[in-house]
């Protein structure tokens, strides 16, 4: 099967073309003939050599992927050869077949092709164990996303609005913020004219903040919060190392947490699975949410998405085409 091997770590020209076999589905297994895969920021520090795959995972990328069943393992009697399905995937997903956790898998949504479907799993795997999972967002609080233009953040307003939450998010031009607000951001901030801190303080403070920078963000979303607010982080574009001002978040009872998804156990993924088909799957099928499709480009072009999507200038997910469909 063709697959694209990380050569060695560095930029997206590192990304190359190769054969390997096709995998055999493990007990608890299914495999998948791949249609779409999505690219992720996880897959580019993979590349980058600074987010190893899990003991046991493929060594090659892909977290998401929506396909066909081309193969069923002992112990994954719940799904058929045949059966159109989008999967969070421990890795492995930038090739022709991929095994993965049956129960980490789910039905291609109604009226959905699978172009769409493949960028799915990794994000709302994402939203679900972040924003309501940890950061426990209830219907009338104040919700801001960071980055709401990238593909996290155009899901995480979409469902958050759904759930009846008031939602602001930041983005870096005015063609983003729009974005935004047509997902339904109540209020959209280009953070390179705008302080978020200031308009988000205006309306109350924050509740929840989930965000991707780090670094100097940090005591900027401290004072974006409303007392007893929780902040999330979920990735670390701005930088690891911070001055954390310990009485603020004391006297004023705040609450930071965060979470990684590629390491977290088997039976965790599950579990999250089972709440997406539960709570959000029925949104898919009504188009209530829905994801926003920047770009797609063809297996042998990953290097050309990782390219686009470390110009931050996309709005929504960009998908490899492996099979089509």
């Amino acid at each position: 099967m063709r697959v694209i091997e990380i050569s060695r770590p560095g930029g997206p020209e590192v990304l190359v073309e190769a054969d390997r076999e096709v995998p055999h589905p493990a007990h608890g297994q299914i495999l998948i003939k791949v249609a779409w895969a999505g690219v992720n920021r996880p897959d580019a520090a993979q590349r980058a050599g600074q987010y190893a795959p899990p003991p046991g995972a493929s060594d090659l990328p892909g977290l998401e992927a929506s396909g066909v069943v081309a193969a069923v393992g002992t112990g994954a009697a719940e799904w058929s050869v045949g059966d159109q399905v989008c999967a969070l995937l421990p890795g492995g997903g930038y090739a022709e077949y991929v095994a993965t956790p049956a129960a980490h898998v789910l039905p291609v949504p109604p009226g959905m092709g699978l172009r769409e479907a493949a960028c799915l799993p990794e994000t709302l795997f994402t939203v679900w164990t972040n924003v309501f999972d940890r950061g426990r967002l209830r219907a009338g609080e104040r919700f801001l996303v960071h980055g709401g233009s990238s593909g996290i953040g155009t899901t995480a307003i979409q469902v958050a609005h759904q759930f009846g939450a008031r939602v602001f998010a930041t983005a870096g031009t005015a063609e983003k913020c729009a974005a935004c607000e047509k997902l339904g951001a109540e209020r959209a901030i280009n953070y390179r004219e705008e302080d978020f801190v200031e308009i988000v303080r205006a309306e109350g403070g924050a509740d929840l903040i989930l965000d991707m920078v780090g670094g100097d963000y940090l005591p900027r979303n401290l004072k974006a919060l409303a007392d007893d607010g929780r902040l999330v982080q979920i990735a670390l574009l701005g930088g690891a190392k911070v001055e954390l001002p310990l009485a603020q978040v004391m006297m004023r009872r705040l609450t930071i947490t965060g979470s990684t998804l590629r390491p977290q156990s088997d039976l965790a993924k599950a579990q999250i699975a089972e709440a997406l088909k539960s709570e959000i799957w029925p949104l898919l099928a009504s188009r209530k949410v829905a994801p926003v499709m920047d770009s797609q480009f063809p297996l042998a072009e990953a290097a050309k998405a990782h390219e686009r999507m470390e110009s931050s200038a996309h709005i929504g997910k960009i998908v490899l085409e492996v099979a089509g469909g």
